[in-house]
């Protein structure tokens, strides 16, 4: 590999253990805070972290909760989120986060301890092969067995978890490369064959983009998550304007654009709003940018927007046509294909008039709105409190969410006006996802208000890093929508298993008892168990800012996600209500 090497300082002719170099290189790259546990095959990398000044290192209760709080710093800082666990059971323990990281786009690079070289492959204690564990879900991993191979896999490693379609990056180090001593080379340059990530589009492409739109009469922007990745929102909101093609935003890409424009007809896909859902399957054009055709999105493949030609913008090459053909494939930054496009539709002398196409997903939008109803018997309705934590907080506070019931009803209800301030387990579906990202995104945004929704199930997976929050000074503000099940797997034995409820039930009726629980992992620990007890919690959660908050809400159990398309069935078959779904039929421009 060749590259200009410079030696950092003078003290370099005498050599840094590898350990050294591993700390001296995190500070090169700017990474002020290492999520993490110490272990024997990581422990030599401790000691000179005890001594830097510019990383932090905050000690988490279970590596799953380092991975975790990585993405979430990554993610509301955009810079590369940092953990570090031991070998074996150390490093296995990162493989969910990891995954997660790797589905959603995250940048984070793992840093795990590993055996001896010369005891790899003997099944020494814990001794596990990560790099070949993880191999299918990182971008690139490196295995260093030498002290002076460490600054350059350091520097490399967060050049690919940052570029391009951002992603995880694992560097695992044995412990004689830890231990080892060698000069220290800072690489002036990165020489990495065969990684050549495409950001600037081809004018050609984009030329046969605006022909299409030009030509269109029904457009849809189906906008994901790359759009985030690429801080294209203000680019994405110029498009719009000029062009007047109504928006529709995946469950990754919530205030792209804001939920208050009005050509944001909101979230499509299998818990969609029904005018998104109508957006894309009455489309006659597509243009997706930063989405990648998600199964929760198209619904079946087959009956997914059947009249409409494609435009797909992606940075990865390798999500082009690969679930839908791709009529006009476009590969790059999502920023740098929307500034293009936008330039040449611009100087038209005159764009099509979509106003009929607006009106009718109008009028869609006001016949079935996204709404929910209040329990029968006074008991609280989990949307009316997701819904009443936005409106009292507003949006420029972070908002995390765990996954099922309460991550779609956040998806819906919250207030979605600011790009960046969703933060939530998308391809992987993680639960216990909620509680260790939003300690990450406290720690990278310390002074804004960091919300989690999260569900009774997911919380009690990775609730133990509240300890860490209480001990580490990172004020969360924890929300547990307690229904006490597993709410959308009970959703779907209410639906599809004649209510036959198999495990499912976690009969959480103050077992535990979050609140008592809270405390004793030193936060705050507040409930609501009326509507009139909702607002005091909220306004006595976020008066509280030198602590972290859990508020449990015992709400209503047999509340459901609507609307609701069955997993595998047609767009066209999206329901509002159990027995109602919306009259496609006979319906005109």
């Amino acid at each position: 590999m060749a590259e200009e090497r410079s030696e950092s300082s003078p003290a370099a002719d005498a050599g840094l253990t590898g350990a050294q170099a591993l700390v001296r290189s995190l500070e090169r790259v700017g990474a002020d805070v290492v999520f993490g546990i110490p272990g024997g095959a990581i422990l030599p990398a401790y000691d000179p972290l005890y001594d830097s000044e510019a990383v932090r290192h905050i000690l988490v209760r279970h590596e799953q909760g380092a991975g975790h709080a990585a993405e979430g710093y990554a993610m509301v800082t955009g810079k590369v989120g940092v953990c570090m666990a031991t070998s074996g059971p150390g490093a296995t323990n990162l493989v969910t986060a990891i995954a997660d990281a790797y589905m959603d786009s995250v940048p984070i690079v793992a840093i795990t301890g590993q055996v001896a070289s010369g005891s790899i492959g003997t099944d020494a204690f814990q001794e596990a092969d990560i790099t070949g564990i993880t191999m299918p879900i990182t971008k690139h991993s490196f295995l260093v067995k030498k002290a002076e191979d460490i600054p350059h896999a350091i520097a490399a490693a967060f050049h690919i978890a940052s570029t391009g379609r951002p992603g995880p990056v694992l560097v695992d180090i044995t412990k004689d490369a830890l231990q080892g001593i060698a000069p220290f080379h800072w690489p002036k340059r990165l020489d990495l064959p065969g990684y050549r990530p495409v950001s600037r589009p081809h004018s050609k492409q984009i030329r046969e983009a605006a022909k299409l739109i030009m030509a269109a009469k029904q457009p849809v922007l189906y906008v994901g998550g790359g759009v985030i990745k690429a801080n294209a929102a203000e680019q994405l909101v110029q498009l719009v304007e000029l062009t007047k093609i109504p928006v529709v935003t995946t469950l990754m890409a919530r205030g792209a654009v804001p939920d208050s424009h009005p050509l944001n007809y909101g979230m499509p896909g299998m818990h969609g709003a029904v005018a998104a859902v109508g957006a894309l399957q009455r489309s006659d054009l597509l243009i997706s940018l930063g989405a990648r055709f998600d199964d929760r999105v198209t619904g079946q493949l087959s009956s997914f927007a059947p009249d409409a030609k494609v435009i797909h913008a992606d940075i990865d090459p390798a999500e082009i046509s690969k679930n839908r053909h791709a009529d006009v494939p476009i590969v790059g930054d999502c920023a740098e294909v929307i500034g293009e496009l936008t330039e040449v539709l611009r100087a038209e002398p005159e764009l099509p008039d979509f106003s009929a196409w607006q009106g009718y997903l109008d009028g869609l939008q006001n016949r079935y709105p996204t709404g929910y109803d209040e329990p029968d018997d006074g008991s609280l309705s989990p949307q009316g409190v997701i819904k009443r934590i936005g409106e009292l907080t507003g949006p420029d506070a972070y908002y995390v969410a765990g996954v099922g019931q309460h991550q779609m009803w956040s998806a819906h209800f919250l207030p979605f006006e600011r790009a960046g301030h969703w933060l939530n387990s998308g391809g992987a579906g993680t639960m216990g996802y909620g509680v260790p990202a939003a300690m990450g995104a406290k720690a990278g945004r310390p002074d804004s208000v960091v919300w989690c929704i999260d569900g009774d199930g997911c919380f009690q997976m990775t609730n133990q890093e509240l300890v860490t929050c209480a001990l580490e000074g990172i004020p969360v503000k924890i929300a547990v929508i307690n229904n006490q099940s597993l709410g959308m797997v009970r959703q779907w034995q209410t639906l599809f298993y004649q209510g036959r409820y198999s495990n499912t039930d976690l009969k959480t009726n103050r077992v535990p008892d979050f609140q008592k629980l809270a405390e004793a992992m030193g936060c705050v620990g507040l409930r609501a168990e009326t509507p009139a007890e909702v607002d005091a919690v909220i306004d006595k959660a976020l008066s509280i800012n030198d602590a972290p908050v859990v508020v449990e809400f015992v709400v209503h159990k047999d509340a459901m996600v609507w609307p609701m398309v069955a997993a595998g069935g047609s767009n066209d078959a999206i329901k509002i209500a159990r027995d109602l779904a919306p009259n496609w039929e006979g319906e005109e421009l």
